[in-house]
C-alpha cells in the first residue's frame, strides 16, 4: 500500500527523459497560482491520487481566515476535498473503493509578537548628582522609547511582509483499492468545476502499464489509462 514518500519516490524514479525533466521543473515552480499538481500512482490493486494546490486556487487566499466569509469558504472547500467522489470519477468496471482521504492545508495563523520589555533602573545616587542623573535618565528613556518604537515598527513591517508572502497550500491524498484494476480505463476530474481559479492541472501518472506526464484544463479533464 502506498504512502506519500513511496509515491514521490516512485514517480521520481519512473519518469525519465523529457517527462522527468518536466517534473523537476514543476517541483521548482510548485507554487504557481492557477496551476495544480496531480500525482496518480498504481501498484497492483492499490491506487493513490495526490493533489497539491495553492490556497488561492482552492479558497482564494493563502493566509489564515480573517473574516466569517473566508472561514465559510475554507470549511466548504474542506468538505468538498474530503468527498473524493466530488473530485474524481473512476471507471465503474474497476470497482474501486475509497479507503482513506487525507486533506491538509498550511493556511497559517497570526504570528505571536513578544512586547514584554524589562525597564528596571537603578536610582540610588548621591544628592549632588541627582539633577545630572535625572537628565541622563530622561535622555536615555527617550532614546529607549525611540528604539522601542522603531523595533515595533520593524516588527510590524516584518509581519506585514510575512503575510504578503505567505504561500499557504492544500495537499490531498485519496487511497483506493480496486477489485478489477485492469478495468480502470479512465479518471475524470471535476476539480475545475469546484475550484474555477485553477487554469491547469499538471499530471504525473505512474501505473503498471503507463508512465507519463500530461496536463488537464477546463473542458479537457479526462485522464486515459
Amino acid at each position: 500500500m502506498f504512502t506519500k514518500p513511496v509515491l514521490a519516490l516512485s514517480i521520481s524514479a519512473a519518469l525519465c527523459g523529457s517527462a522527468f525533466a518536466q517534473e523537476e521543473f514543476r517541483q521548482h515552480e510548485a507554487h504557481v497560482h492557477g496551476h495544480v499538481e496531480l500525482n496518480i500512482a498504481q501498484d497492483g490493486q492499490d491506487l493513490l491520487i495526490e493533489i497539491t494546490a495553492p490556497g488561492a486556487d482552492v479558497v482564494g487566499f493563502e493566509h489564515a481566515p480573517q473574516t466569517d466569509e473566508q472561514t465559510q469558504r475554507l470549511n466548504q472547500a474542506l468538505d468538498n476535498l474530503n468527498n473524493a467522489e466530488a473530485i474524481f470519477t473512476l471507471s465503474d468496471g474497476a470497482r474501486c473503493h475509497l479507503e482513506t482521504a487525507n486533506v491538509k492545508h498550511t493556511l497559517g495563523g497570526a504570528d505571536d509578537h513578544d512586547h514584554d520589555h524589562d525597564h528596571d533602573h537603578d536610582h540610588d545616587h548621591d544628592h549632588d548628582h541627582d539633577q545630572h542623573d535625572d537628565h541622563d535618565h530622561e535622555q536615555h528613556q527617550g532614546h529607549d522609547d525611540h528604539e522601542h518604537h522603531d523595533d515595533h515598527e520593524q516588527a510590524h513591517e516584518g509581519h506585514e511582509h510575512h503575510d504578503e508572502h505567505q504561500h499557504g497550500s492544500f495537499t490531498v491524498q485519496y487511497q483506493y483499492h480496486c477489485d478489477q484494476i485492469t478495468e480502470l480505463k479512465q479518471i475524470d476530474s471535476h476539480w475545475f468545476e469546484l475550484f474555477p481559479n485553477t487554469q491547469e492541472m499538471d499530471v504525473n501518472l505512474l501505473t503498471d502499464s503507463v508512465q507519463t506526464a500530461t496536463e488537464l484544463r477546463p473542458g479537457q479533464a479526462r485522464i486515459s489509462l
